[in-house]
């Protein structure tokens, strides 16, 4: 099978990259069930590529639904230690306006019901989170999107919220108050799942509306938010492009280790089964 060291996660709007070469669809099988489509694996400047949309192709999954066990597993499988997420987001901050990219580097989960660990079922671990994005990955993904002269900002706090449907003007303001940037459906469990993995994560989010806590304005219709969307997703690409070929062969941070302490479970009490499906994930820990 085919390898790559550097993962792309579609957003919505953003199923493919172009310049792609010498392209292989593989389908991957894991013990968390199919990931969301097959994974475009291919050269981009001679740079190992594994893409994979989030929501399918053709736009067909919720984000409640997303298999992200198995999309997170399945990049791993093919070598994958880095990856670039894409996620369309509302903003609660003016000056984060639409058509504007965010390089975030706090989250604020409030989903609920959905998977976010690898683990359970007979093995326990704690994996650190207080930075939840790859500070050397986004400061990378910040200066090339400077570079190409894109409208971005580093640093911000992404909430992320159930859905499907979008906030209430009372929920908005809720979250105003709490003096989060921007919000979103996607990015959690991703980025807590990709810290169990070891992988590093960094996102950049597309800032399509301004939510619904401008009381004076009208909300924005869903055909207005895709094309700034289509606007966002163009840079998005050009700086995605730009920044595979500049990702670092070697890691010095925290992802890469992530699990090194985190395994609380005594080793004698783990099980055959346990190591074998998790074997991807613990087995440089646990033998």
């Amino acid at each position: 099978m085919l390898q790559a060291k550097i993962g792309v996660i579609g957003g919505s709007g953003l199923y493919d990259i172009p310049g792609i070469e010498n392209v292989e669809e593989v389908n991957v099988d894991t013990p968390f069930g199919k990931p969301s489509d097959s994974i475009t694996v291919g050269k981009l400047g001679g740079v190992g590529v594994a893409f994979l949309p989030r929501h399918g192709r053709g736009h067909r999954i919720l984000p409640s639904e997303i298999p992200v066990r198995a999309n997170i597993y399945a990049l791993k499988s093919l070598g994958v230690e880095h990856i670039i997420a894409v996620s369309a987001c509302g903003s609660f901050k003016e000056e984060f306006k639409p058509g504007d990219l965010l390089i975030p580097d706090q989250i604020i989960d409030r989903t609920s019901g959905r998977v976010s660990s690898f683990f359970g079922d007979g093995i326990v671990a704690h994996a650190l989170f207080a930075q939840p994005f790859c500070p050397e990955l986004s400061n990378l993904l910040y200066e090339t999107g400077k570079e190409v002269d894109a409208s971005i900002h580093q640093h911000g706090t992404y909430l992320v919220m159930e859905g499907p449907v979008f906030s209430t003007r009372a929920e908005s303001l809720l979250h105003k108050s709490w003096e989060v940037d921007v919000i979103g459906m996607t990015i959690s469990p991703e980025a807590k799942l990709t810290r169990e993995a070891e992988i590093c994560y960094a996102c950049i989010a597309g800032v399509t509306d301004y939510d619904c806590w401008h009381e004076t304005d009208e909300p924005i219709p869903i055909d207005v938010i895709i094309q700034t969307l289509q606007h966002n997703t163009d840079t998005i690409r050009e700086i995605i492009s730009r920044a595979i070929a500049r990702i670092s062969d070697t890691r010095d941070c925290d992802c890469a280790n992530a699990l090194q302490t985190a395994i609380v479970t005594a080793p004698e009490v783990i099980t055959p089964e346990i190591k074998k499906r998790l074997d991807l994930i613990i087995g440089k820990y646990v033998k």
